[in-house]
C-alpha cells in the first residue's frame, strides 16, 4: 500500500492525510467555471462582473496550492496560502449577490427602491459591509496560519475568524429579508408582464447562492469553534461538502442564469460617477 507523503515528511503541515484526485477534481471545476464566468462577462458587456471571476479565481488558486501542499508538505507556504484563500474566497461571491440585487431593484421596482433604500445604496451599503466582514476575516485567516503560533494565539486568532464570519452572516440574513420584499413585489408584476419572469428566476437564484453562502457559514463557525484540534478539520469530506462544493454550485448557478443574460443593455445599468463608485455600484446622480 502506497504510504501518504503529508503524513510521512518529516516536518509535514498536515495533520491527516489529503485527497490528492479531490484537489486536482476542483481545480478543473473551477478553471472552467472561471473561464466561463469571463466569457459571459465579455459576451454581456457587464464590468461588474470581475468579482464574480475574482471569486472563482480565487477558489481555483485554493486548490492549485492545496495540490502543490500536498506535493510538498513541509512547505509553509503552500499551506498557508490554500488554508487563507479557502477561508476567504466565498466573499466574493457574497459581494457579486450584493450587487446582482441592487441591479434587480433598479430594473424591476418602480421607484428603484425597496424600504426605501435605493438601489445604487443598496449595493454600496452591503458591499462596504462585505469589505468590513473581508478584512476581519483576512486578518483572522492570516493570523491562524502563522508559522509556529501558539495553540491560544491560534484559537484568538480563529474567534477573530469566526466574528468576520458572524457579520458576514448577520447582514446575509438581512439581504434574504430584503429579497423577500423584492419578490413579493416582482411575482405580482411577473404575472401580469410574462417577459419578467426571467427576472424572477434570477431572483430564485440569488436566493439559492444566499442559504448556499449560509450552508458554508454554519459549517465555518462550527468547525472553528473548538480550534483547529477537533475532528472536524481532520476529515476533509466535510470541508468539501459543506464548503467547496456548495461555493462551486454557487458559481454554477450565475453560469446557468447570468445576471447579463436577464438585464441586457446600458439601459439596465445603474449611473455610476467614477472610480468612487464601489465595485461600479456608483451613487445616483
Amino acid at each position: 500500500m502506497q504510504t501518504c507523503k503529508a503524513l510521512t515528511t518529516e516536518d509535514t503541515m498536515w495533520s491527516f492525510c489529503p485527497n490528492m484526485g479531490a484537489s486536482v477534481l476542483f481545480i478543473v471545476v473551477f478553471a472552467l467555471t472561471t473561464i466561463a464566468h469571463a466569457y459571459q462577462a465579455y459576451r454581456y458587456r457587464k464590468s461588474y462582473s470581475w468579482v464574480i471571476i475574482m471569486s472563482s479565481l480565487w477558489q481555483f488558486l485554493t486548490y492549485i496550492f492545496r495540490a502543490l501542499s500536498i506535493q510538498t508538505p513541509a512547505s509553509f507556504g503552500n499551506y498557508a496560502a490554500w488554508f487563507v484563500l479557502i477561508l476567504i474566497a466565498p466573499l466574493w461571491t457574497n459581494a457579486y449577490s450584493y450587487m446582482v440585487f441592487g441591479r434587480l431593484v433598479w430594473n424591476y421596482t418602480p421607484d428603484r427602491k425597496v424600504w426605501g433604500l435605493r438601489a445604487q445604496r443598496f449595493g454600496v451599503i452591503f458591499v462596504m459591509l462585505d469589505i468590513v466582514a473581508f478584512i476581519v476575516q483576512v486578518y483572522g485567516a492570516a493570523a491562524a496560519s502563522a508559522k509556529d503560533a501558539a495553540t491560544d494565539d491560534v484559537l484568538r486568532s480563529l474567534h477573530i475568524y469566526m466574528a468576520g464570519v458572524g457579520i458576514q452572516l448577520f447582514f446575509l440574513l438581512i439581504c434574504f429579508v430584503f429579497g423577500i420584499r423584492l419578490w413579493l413585489m416582482m411575482r405580482t408584476d411577473a404575472i401580469m408582464y410574462p417577459h419578467l419572469r426571467p427576472a424572477l428566476m434570477l431572483l430564485y437564484v440569488q436566493f439559492v447562492v444566499l442559504v448556499l453562502i449560509i450552508v458554508r457559514i454554519v459549517f465555518r463557525i462550527v468547525e472553528y469553534s473548538s480550534g483547529l484540534k477537533s475532528s472536524i478539520p481532520l476529515h476533509e469530506a466535510y470541508q468539501y461538502s459543506l464548503d467547496t462544493l456548495p461555493m462551486f454550485l454557487a458559481l454554477l448557478m450565475y453560469n446557468i442564469v447570468h445576471p447579463g443574460r436577464i438585464m441586457q443593455g446600458p439601459e439596465t445599468e445603474m449611473p455610476s460617477k467614477n472610480w468612487k463608485s464601489i465595485f461600479t455600484c456608483g451613487m445616483r446622480k
